[in-house]
């Protein structure tokens, strides 16, 4: 059964902490500081696998993890980085890592050629060592900073079969059938409605090109709102170059869905339409199918009168998968009307690339669907870097003598330092000094031994000595 949805939680490593050692050699007075940095941590990357057909390798896991950064030593010896982690998913795959629904923070990829990669997770870097600490005034500093902690966070993963032909129709309207005459592909094939659940792809060979043909499972009235299957197969449709309708000629005879052609036709149409309005524009070709089953006049006459309801723009064929009759003259019109440039998957459509447009860094070249052939839209290879939130901190009054310090930026500084190190502490006074905060904070009556926290953490600052 193909697997076309994911859900994976990713992290990447946190970085190595930075190593705290002094030369200590025989003949070399006053060796000072040489401890390393540590090594940054491990990526997660997807990258995409022309090989893989659906997601069901990657649903085995629900967590993915990085490796993390080597801790720096002495001799300033550097941590090793940590070993970056490659998700491998077939081509086709969209990726979200907004957790909830109509959230608009997070970010998006779109993977659809071969060897495309996305990192999704950035590791975390590596603490500096003491030697980086060393001044003039701080000749022997005691202390180092530690690793940053990896991006991590929940992953929608989502393939959307990248087909060059879309069989759509009601249940048992001979789309199962009509794939296995056109291609090699046996998907199964019986008398009762939804035997096909999940999408089916087969090969249309031709003279000069292939073509890929996906079978979508049945869909009935309401299925963009979730009815029957649902709308989770409507979505393999979205990167086909062209649909083929196929309509069974007398569902009366057979065990088709209502017994009204056209009602049928409206539905479907309605459908897709309801779906995602590209499909609407999307050419198509109407397959009147299960041809044995009534007279050649009956045939003949359903053909011209099909032919003028839909226009000369949608040509009208009458098949029979039993008998073979009119398979040849549909697959020489699919080979026509494809374009060129759209067959044969994900090589054709290989200038599109994510992240899609909706991070704090976009996308480096973004394109459109390739629905119907139209023309990719194609951006030059540049990051376009979007304003962040405003840097900054606040401080806020809990209590008599008691303050807080709010802000990313000041919670990672006291966050990379040990707080029982009182050479660690003394530098990160420092550094909140040159900041502003403990302007700040007197500006709001903090005085020595006032309790202060940050991040959670209760830290212990002397204004007077940080000034």
């Amino acid at each position: 059964m193909l697997q076309d949805r994911a859900r994976i939680h990713v992290r990447a490593g946190a970085g190595g902490d930075g190593g705290t050692s002094f030369r200590r050699e025989a003949h070399v007075p006053r060796g000072g500081p040489d401890g390393g940095d540590g090594g940054r941590g491990g990526a997660v990357i997807v990258v995409c696998d022309e090989a893989l057909r659906d997601l069901q390798a990657v649903a085995r896991r629900s967590h993915y993890a990085a490796g993390r950064g080597g801790n720096g030593a002495g001799a300033l010896r550097h941590g090793a980085n940590g070993a970056d982690l490659e998700i491998a998913v077939p081509p086709g795959t969209e990726i979200d890592s907004r957790e909830e629904a109509g959230e608009r923070s997070g970010r998006r990829w779109e993977l659809l050629a071969h060897g495309q990669r996305a990192t999704v997770a950035r590791g975390g870097a590596g603490g500096k060592g003491n030697k980086r600490f060393a001044t003039a005034t701080r000749q022997a500093p005691r202390f180092a900073e530690r690793g940053l902690t990896g991006e991590e966070g929940w992953l929608e993963l989502r393939l959307k079969l990248l087909a060059d032909v879309g069989l759509v129709g009601m249940p048992n309207a001979g789309k199962s059938s009509l794939l296995a005459r056109l291609t090699r592909a046996v998907p199964k094939v019986a008398e009762y409605p939804f035997t096909t659940l999940s999408p089916v792809l087969g090969v249309l060979e031709g003279d000069e090109r292939q073509l890929v043909v996906a079978d979508i499972p049945g869909l009935i009235e309401g299925a963009s709102q979730g009815a029957g299957l649902g709308d989770d197969f409507l979505a393999h449709v979205e990167r086909t170059s062209l649909l083929v309708h196929v309509l069974d000629l007398a569902p009366e005879l057979s065990a088709g869905e209502g017994s009204d052609p056209r009602a049928n036709h409206a539905t479907i149409e309605r459908e897709l339409a309801a779906h995602d309005e590209r499909l609407a524009r999307l050419p198509r070709v109407l397959a009147l199918s299960k041809a044995d089953l009534v007279t050649a006049e009956r045939a003949c006459a359903a053909v011209a009168e099909w032919q003028q309801r839909l226009g000369g723009d949608v040509p009208v064929i009458a098949t029979s998968s039993a008998t073979g009759a009119g398979i040849e003259q549909l697959a020489g019109e699919l080979q026509r009307r494809v374009p060129a440039r759209a067959a044969g998957g994900a090589d054709a459509r290989d200038s599109l690339v994510g992240p899609l447009a909706t991070g704090a860094a976009g996308a480096a070249r973004v394109g459109g669907s390739g629905a119907g052939g139209a023309a990719e839209e194609e951006l030059a290879e540049h990051v376009v870097l979007r304003p962040a939130a405003q840097a900054g901190f606040s401080v806020q009054r809990l209590g008599p003598r008691s303050f807080a310090v709010n802000g990313s930026g000041i919670e990672r500084l006291v966050g990379r330092y040990d707080i029982e190190n009182e050479d660690a502490m003394a530098y990160v006074a420092e550094r909140l000094r040159r900041i502003g905060v403990l302007r700040a904070l007197q500006a709001e009556g903090f005085r020595s031994g006032d309790e202060l926290q940050i991040a959670g953490v209760s830290v212990e600052l002397d204004p007077g000595a940080a000034a």
